[in-house]
């Protein structure tokens, strides 16, 4: 048993013997591993990079554009109601609907959502209209009533009437419009 060839190698012992070496240690890298840290700062600054483009694309603080008074708001919609003058009944629905919608804006009360009346009945408690206005405006309201509900066809006229008389409440009611100064003739820069 002292000369055994190997069977499973196909080698002579003389070969077999040239061709052993012994176990190689641990492959070592040159240095510190400085890789890992090249890594680190390249992540870091694609992170900052990105981050950096999320920020410049969000959108920035909304721009706050003035709102458009109620009043020129409800001017605005009564002057479109004209549009409508052929067809009474939706003239009337828009030309009321704008005036309870500014009345809603302008002081609070809650106008499009209530009947005529129970507008009315609120409208007497409050003391943002004086007499004269709060009659108008129950002449207006029942007057469109009238036209929206009871089917009355009034003359072109009585309509032209209505949009008017809705003009001049806003007219009246419109918020610093009756702390500006009169306008009188002969001033410079306005008209009379």
């Amino acid at each position: 048993m002292t000369n055994a060839t190997p069977i499973l190698t196909g080698r002579t012992p003389a070969n077999a013997a040239a061709d052993i070496r012994g176990l190689k240690g641990a492959l070592e890298l040159p240095g510190e591993p400085s890789w890992w840290w090249w890594m680190l700062a390249a992540a870091l600054l694609i992170g900052a990079l990105l981050a950096f483009r999320w920020w410049r694309r969000r959108p920035g603080p909304a721009s706050l554009v003035p709102a458009v008074p109620a009043h020129l708001r409800a001017r605005q919609r009564l002057e479109q109601a004209m549009r409508l003058l052929s067809d009474p009944r939706e003239f009337c629905s828009e030309v009321s609907g704008a005036l309870r919608w500014y009345l809603e804006e302008r002081f609070q009360l809650r106008a499009p959502e209530r009947t005529t009346e129970e507008f009315l009945e609120d409208l007497r408690q409050t003391s943002d209209l004086n007499t004269a206005q709060k009659g108008s405006l129950a002449t207006f309201l029942q007057s469109c009533d009238l036209v929206k509900f009871a089917r009355e066809e009034p003359p072109e006229q009585a309509l032209r009437d209505l949009q008017e008389a809705a003009l001049h409440l806003v007219a009246e009611t419109a918020p610093g419009m009756h702390d500006l100064p009169p306008v009188t003739a002969g001033e410079p820069g306005r008209q009379a």
